[in-house]
């Protein structure tokens, strides 16, 4: 089965091979395709390798953010943070499996499979926070730190589009249900002020995707196809 394409902020697409030389050249053409592979292989690679430190970095938040903005509770704190360690497990469990054969070209594949579905459950255990973690009429500004800094410093981490977007998606429809049904200082504002923060942390995700793609995209030397 052919394999998907990685979508990334570094390159979030894997280059196609130079078509306009696929029949004349042939050769080339064969080039352009390892060129392709090996452009995703180390992509694959780094996205392993920067896996790690979002399982580090997502129980540190959990942990500042009971420390500067808990107040739900002790039993309601201690089941979030059980929600998060079990995310921050699973990433763990992941790298740990793919680490071994960091080159592996289907081995890669799989982590990433892994990684989008362990991101996108962090997302949902995130978000719970808002309801289990976070004290009752908390500010605007607390609701949107908590909603934005997390997704703004995986996309800084993991220079990745797809994984970004898998955790933000949760995390701004459940920290916007919290603004108004727990709720927060602000309610429907609070809520409004949240959704419109997450999409600009998506729209930044995405634009920064296609602009580093863009100076990301090596063609075949034109010197070389005149030959």
């Amino acid at each position: 089965m052919a394999a998907q394409p990685l979508p990334s902020l570094s390159s979030p697409a894997t280059p196609e091979p130079d078509e306009s030389v696929a029949a004349p050249y042939p050769a080339l053409a064969k080039l352009s395709a390892m060129h392709a592979e090996a452009v995703e292989t180390a992509e694959l690679s780094n996205l392993l390798g920067r896996s790690l430190h979002v399982a580090i970095a997502l129980p540190v938040l959990a942990l500042a953010t009971v420390l500067l903005a808990g107040g739900a509770g002790i039993p309601s704190t201690i089941a979030w943070l059980i929600l998060v360690a079990v995310a921050t497990l699973s990433i763990a469990r992941a790298y740990g499996h793919a680490i071994h054969q960091p080159f592996e070209r289907t081995v890669l594949h799989a982590f990433w499979r892994d990684i989008n579905a362990c991101l996108l459950y962090a997302g949902f255990a995130w978000g719970a926070g808002a309801f289990l973690g976070l004290a009752a009429q908390s500010s605007v500004g607390v609701a949107l730190l908590f909603a934005a800094a997390p997704p703004i410093l995986f996309m800084t981490l993991l220079r990745e589009r797809e994984s970004v977007l898998l955790f933000l998606a949760p995390v701004a429809a459940l920290t916007s249900f919290a603004c108004v049904l727990r709720p927060f200082s602000g309610g429907a504002l609070s809520a409004a002020l949240v959704l419109i923060a997450c999409a600009i942390v998506a729209g930044v995700t995405v634009y920064a995707s296609r602009r580093l793609a863009a100076h990301g995209k090596v063609a075949l030397p034109q010197e070389l196809i005149a030959q």
